[in-house]
């Protein structure tokens, strides 16, 4: 009897000792295959001339909220491939690690339910439509290892109300906000040096922007379209306005250029009907075609001495100006320059009538104006 309670107790000893293997070796094998799944369901490649992988896409994950490894095969992964996550519109969320140094061209393209992103501080560039169309991302933070941010980077994020930039970017991308339309403030870093084209262009929520003093060149279109702005800034380092830089900002009703300003481009302030006045620094030699056409609101304006020319339809149905001072340094008047400025009412010309009328002045520059007077030998008193 005894012989067999001690074969039963060896026998149960065993069993235990089998089933607490079984359920180590399940639960080990659940977390390796865990760690198994995450990267058998990416895609990746070895980066030629590396020892490195980038992701170049889903594979088959089904999971909404992707976490990216730092390694794949015992080699770190430092780059998301162009196109990687393109169109996932079923994506969340996702988690980069330190290693990933660079989001590829249109990385994120389309990721329409994305919410959230983490870059880490190891990510320098953020390419071309990166996250273009994330129309569900309503916040990113970029790191201070970011130095460019490329174009069409943020295109169509729709929900997305608030950008801080660090301070280690230097240029932002074509079109990088463009139609972000909750976009109500940005915050740029005194390292950026350029406003690219189209930069903001149709952030129609956008109501105030710091340009800092760094930045030379405003781009061609880089606020159009920015409907409620209401004033804005421009630092001393600005050159030249580019052409449409502020076109159809229909809320902005002040605007200050600095001295360094030498042109204005075309069509750079048109059809911002709440413009009441602008104050031109000496330096301006021109003012491009359509430069303030359709400035409804606008009042008055004087051209300093250094304006050698004014563009076709420069002031083209600027239906409140009532006077205008025009220097005897200008030789042009373009077509239509102020055709339509029907309450216009007094030109002062700082000239004598033989300049005036040695002005080369092209077809219906006068076209449907008020009934003025000319002020010739104008000296402003």
């Amino acid at each position: 009897m005894k012989n067999k309670q001690k074969l039963l107790l060896i026998v149960l000893s065993l069993a235990f000792v089998c089933i607490t293997i079984l359920a180590f070796g399940a639960c080990n094998n659940t977390t390796q295959n865990k760690e198994q799944q995450i990267v058998e369901t990416l895609r990746f490649q070895k980066i030629e001339g590396k020892e490195e992988y980038r992701v170049m896409g889903i594979g088959t994950v089904s999971e909404l909220d992707i976490v990216i490894p730092s390694t794949y095969k015992g080699l770190p992964v430092t780059e998301i491939g162009n196109y990687a996550f393109d169109g996932c519109s079923g994506l969340t969320s996702v988690e980069l690690q330190n290693s990933v140094t660079s989001i590829g061209y249109s990385a994120f393209d389309g990721c329409s339910s994305l919410t959230s992103v983490e870059l880490p501080n190891s990510v320098t560039s953020i390419g071309d439509f990166a996250f273009d169309g994330c129309s569900s991302l309503t916040s990113v933070e970029l790191p201070n290892s970011v130095t460019s941010i490329g174009d069409w980077a943020f295109r169509i994020c729709s929900s997305l109300t608030s950008i801080e930039l660090p301070n280690s970017v230097i240029s932002i991308g074509r079109g990088a906000f463009s139609y972000c339309n909750s976009l109500t403030s940005v915050e740029l870093p005194n390292s950026v040096t350029s406003i690219g084209y189209s930069a903001f262009s149709g952030c129609s929520s956008l109501t105030s922007v710091e340009i800092p003093n760094s930045v030379t060149s405003i781009g061609a279109y880089a606020f159009e379209g920015c409907r409620s702005l209401t004033s804005v800034v421009i630092p001393n380092r600005v050159t030249s306005i580019g052409n449409g830089a502020f076109a159809y900002c229909s809320s902005l009703t002040s605007v200050e250029l600095p001295n360094s300003v030498t042109s204005i481009g075309d069509s750079a302030f048109s059809g911002c009907s709440s413009l009441t006045s602008v104050e031109l620094p000496n330096r301006v030699t021109s003012i491009g075609d359509s430069a303030f056409y359709g400035c409804s609101s606008l009042t008055s304006v004087e051209l300093p001495n250094s304006v050698t020319s004014i563009g076709d339809k420069a002031f083209y149905d600027c239906r409140s100006l009532t006077s205008v001072e025009i220097p005897n340094s200008v030789t042009s008047i373009g077509s239509r320059a102020f055709s339509g400025c029907s309450s216009l009412t007094s030109i002062k010309y700082r000239g004598t009538q033989e300049e005036w009328n040695k002005i080369s002045k092209y077809n219906s520059w006068n076209f449907n104006t008020g009934s003025y007077t000319i002020t010739y030998n104008y000296t402003g008193e």
